[in-house]
């Protein structure tokens, strides 16, 4: 009887054409849910379970470019290869399902596209949060985070990401037209904003103000991107590390040096940008 209430659960994955979700990941999704299921989880934080629910994907393999499928944009649910945006979005879809109270197949789907696309709606590829800064944005917009990154000590930061729509040949999707234009937008309405980031040299000092659980987008030295990779605060000896989907280790990990540290070891990494969940 449990396994038929889960399939039920998880039919709306399957039925959904504009979905891809591989059998491997509907099973894990089934286990994700049922174990979310067990307990009082709702009363913890959202910080709370970002911790504890990214830790049962350590040691997922990394696997990049999940997301980029050929023909229509389509809604890709994968649990079993993740990079570090979607195990962010993973992880963060999982725990505003628990604090909703609504585990179930078709509310993840949901979940996942309103965070992951412009305005909560896949539109098609341009509609896609690609640049992290305006996933950020956006999200703040739609009363999921908070960007804490200015409250807690950080600076402006020059945000003129101009990457895609300069280097289309690395998108296949971008070979439309429409759509660099549509990118083009996108990144001028960024770049009208103002953000904030913590220099590298400066986050040892207010790593005291970031909490486990925080989200941490890591922002880039080259003046035509804006972050290049992302993750979760995490403490660890009393000092605050990644976890993250590395592609050092390939595979999910809390890294071994602390956020400060780590890094000091990448020229193309300036800095970060601090985020945190919103209990709506």
């Amino acid at each position: 009887m449990k396994i038929f209430v889960y399939f039920l659960m998880l039919f709306p994955l399957m039925a959904n054409a504009q979905t891809v979700c591989t059998l491997e990941s509907r099973e894990r999704l089934e286990q994700v849910l049922a174990e979310l299921s067990q307990g009082d989880l709702d009363k913890l934080t959202l910080n709370q379970l970002n911790v504890k629910i990214g830790n049962w994907f350590l040691g997922t393999p990394y696997v990049e470019k999940t997301l980029e499928l050929p023909g229509e944009e389509r809604l890709v649910v994968n649990l079993t290869g993740l990079d570090c945006t979607t195990y962010l979005e993973t992880v963060v879809t999982l725990s505003r399902l628990v604090i909703k109270g609504n585990l179930d197949g078709e509310a993840y789907e949901k979940e996942l596209e309103f965070l992951r696309y412009r305005g909560g709606a896949n539109m098609d590829y341009p509609s896609r949060l690609h640049y992290f800064s305006d996933w950020i944005y956006e999200n703040q917009e739609k009363g999921i985070l908070r960007d804490i990154t200015a409250e807690i000590g950080g600076q402006v930061y020059e945000n003129k990401p101009t990457f895609m729509s300069t280097h289309p040949k690395f998108y296949p999707q971008l070979s439309r037209g429409q759509f660099v234009d549509q990118i083009k937008a996108a990144e001028k309405a960024i770049a009208s904003r103002t953000y904030h980031y913590i220099p590298k040299d400066q986050i040892q000092k207010l790593e005291h103000l970031i909490q486990p659980g925080d989200l941490i987008g890591i922002t880039a030295s080259m003046n035509n991107l804006d972050m290049v990779h992302v993750g979760f605060a995490v403490k660890k000896g009393g000092r605050i590390h990644l976890m993250h989907a590395s592609t050092g280790s390939m595979e999910v990990e809390v890294s071994q040096k602390p956020l400060s540290d780590y890094l000091k070891g990448f020229k193309s990494q300036s800095g970060i940008m601090v985020s945190r969940l919103v209990r709506e």
